[in-house]
């Protein structure tokens, strides 16, 4: 009898093994030669957790095999010599030394520049594009067979069908506009239910979305707009996933997702960061809520679920030769990891460049999270970057009142540790467009554009403010995000050759690529001093100087209906020596050392060296 139990016992065991699974390994492959010799890899397989692994490769040595929770998942630290070669190695997983599953390894060699990449800068102006909603380049992936969501162009909030290869057919265009990077909101796969469009629920942060493309064609893209002079800045997220990632119907662990992998909303209360009597009630309201119940809130004090980030953020700039990153929601996740996070990427990558979105237009609380920035509670972020949401709202309210507002704030900078190292700009996808902002008002938007390209900092526009694009009486962020005019066959009005154009669009996209294309050649503006006159009491004026020993721009703003008379002296200090200035928009020449110099209505003279 006792026989006959270890025979079912074997039987059942042999079985048991059988039905293993080696279904992922993630990251999928990396680079010999990187600056962290630590690699973590994530398995996941049906009880791949059972079967004992091992590799043999030199150079490379499996430190840990950390089993979790749930059998289906092993992590493997690897640890990569300093002068490993790159190639490919078979990891085994075993039972009772008999291989059930192999997976050949790849450890690639990386370029040789690869580290000193250099991040966006003070010399680019970024063009924010929606994918799905810029242009259509190949209408044979609008569909994707086993995906969710098919294409419906005619819901604002249904995918559309643009894609990758419609931005590499535009590279050009967006050359010639005068932009220099181009940052894309996320590509990575969103099978979604519905509105996937958008990109920020990521269902697999290691694949593009087939209904943009491919992993392939987005490496493609970054190549072909480098051979432009046009870098690729990438938009992440590390807050949260999908609700239909792959992993979500079998975690790793129960403390994979926050609240126990259960929904209960964030407070929103980002204050929570800085605040020096915040209790843990609020803190733990704010960083550990979703903002949806379909964008479930990761848990980065799993130190298994913070290296899985880390790495794969590492994995993209050296994979698709990235320029940048855009960080979304950076005051959300555990501030403690984004620190961490910060420090990893550049540690691998020192000249990178990184941008964290802190949706608050209190300057106080976006500097806090900047590079170099002393804070009263001791903590300390090596974020380079931050969206000047500040600036944004600054620059609306100041072009339709007096400018009071636009000083104001930049006299704030002093808050910053780095503020030439900001991204500013009018608008972007998850507000209303500049033109809608400013109620149509084409002299405004024009002195808001202008004061954007004078500006310290790093520009960025977001698709369609070249032609006016608008959404009056509409908040609808599908209406925001509208479709960019000429990106699918047939339509009726073309960006790209002008078809359809009035006469108005024509001359808001011919004013951005003068003043884009002469900010290009300005290294005054892109790392020159700067100097503001505040708007006297008595007139609606303000002026924005960008100066170096060399050169000088000047930016002298009307804000009011009325022609007005500005008194040269009030520059003295910076044209002193100066006759005669150039009028950028004109071409002609504007004698500076007269008494005054006149500004139109509702207007502004750019006035250069």
């Amino acid at each position: 009898m006792k026989k006959l139990a270890s025979i079912i016992f074997l039987l059942f065991s042999q079985t048991l093994f059988a039905q293993t699974s080696l279904e992922r390994v993630e990251p999928a492959f990396w680079w010999a030669g990187m600056q962290n010799n630590e690699l973590q890899l994530l398995v996941y397989g049906q009880d791949i957790a059972n079967l004992d692994v091992s590799l043999d490769y030199p150079g490379v040595k499996l430190k840990q095999v950390i089993k979790v929770e749930n059998p289906n998942y092993l992590f493997l630290n690897l640890e990569l010599n300093s002068n490993v070669n790159p190639g490919t190695f078979n990891i085994s997983f075993k039972e009772d030394d008999k291989i059930q599953h192999s997976y050949k390894y790849e450890l690639r060699e990386r370029e040789s520049d690869s580290r000193e990449r250099i991040g966006f800068n003070a010399t680019d102006v970024m063009y924010l594009i929606a994918p799905d909603r810029f242009v259509n380049g190949n209408p044979d992936n609008d569909e994707i067979a086993g995906m969710k969501e098919k294409k419906n162009r005619n819901f604002n909030g249904g995918r559309h069908g643009g894609d990758i290869q419609g931005i590499v057919n535009s590279l050009d265009y967006i050359s010639e506009m005068g932009f220099t990077a181009i940052w894309l909101n996320p590509v990575l796969e969103n099978d979604m239910n519905d509105y996937s469009y958008h990109g920020y629920a990521a269902t697999d942060f290691y694949k593009v979305d087939q209904r943009l493309g491919s992993n392939e064609e987005y490496v493609k893209l970054s190549l072909k707009a480098k051979e432009e002079g046009i870098k690729i800045i990438m938009d992440m997220i590390v807050n949260h996933c999908g609700s239909e990632h792959w992993w979500m119907n079998d975690l790793p662990t129960s403390d994979w997702i926050n609240n126990n992998g259960k929904f209960f909303q964030t407070s929103h209360k980002r204050q929570v960061n800085v605040d020096p009597y915040v209790s843990k009630y609020d803190k733990f309201h704010n960083s550990d809520g979703w903002f949806v119940e379909t964008m479930p809130d990761l848990n980065q004090r799993n130190e298994l679920m913070a290296t899985y980030l880390i790495q794969n953020t590492i994995w993209w700039i050296e994979y698709a030769h990235l320029d940048g990153i855009r960080m979304d929601t950076w005051p959300y996740p555990d501030k403690i990891f984004m620190n961490d996070w910060c420090e990893a990427v550049l540690a691998e990558y020192p000249y990178f460049n990184v941008v964290g979105e802190e949706w608050t237009v209190e300057p106080a609380i976006v500097s806090y999270w900047q590079q170099g920035k002393v804070n009263l509670d001791s903590y300390h972020c090596n974020l380079p970057s931050l969206m000047d949401f500040p600036m944004q709202e600054a620059i609306v309210e100041g072009v339709k009142n007096d400018g009071t507002k636009t000083y104001e704030t930049l006299a704030m900078d002093f808050l910053y540790p780095s503020p030439q190292n900001l991204v500013v700009f009018l608008d972007n996808h998850d507000m209303s467009r500049i033109f809608t902002q400013l109620d149509e008002d084409f002299d405004a938007y024009k002195r808001a554009l202008a004061y954007l390209t004078v500006l310290r900092g790093t520009p960025q526009i977001f698709y369609g403010t070249e032609i006016l694009m608008s959404h009056k009486g509409s908040e609808d962020h599908g209406d925001i995000r509208a479709d960019f005019p000429g990106g699918w066959k047939g339509d009726k009005i073309n960006v790209f050759t002008g078809k359809g154009l009035t006469t108005q669009q024509k001359e808001a996209q011919n004013f951005m690529k003068n003043l884009l294309n002469w900010r290009k050649k300005k290294d005054v503006i892109h790392h020159g001093r700067t100097m503001q006159f505040a708007p006297l009491y008595d007139e609606e004026v303000y002026t924005l100087a960008r100066y170096n020993d060399k050169d000088l721009v000047l930016l002298i703003m009307n804000n009011s209906d009325e022609e007005v008379a500005v008194k040269t002296s009030r520059y003295a200090e910076l044209t002193k020596d100066l006759n005669a200035m150039i009028d950028v928009i004109k071409g002609q020449k504007i004698n500076i050392s007269a008494e005054t110099v006149t500004i139109p209505a509702n207007g502004f003279l750019l006035l250069e060296k």
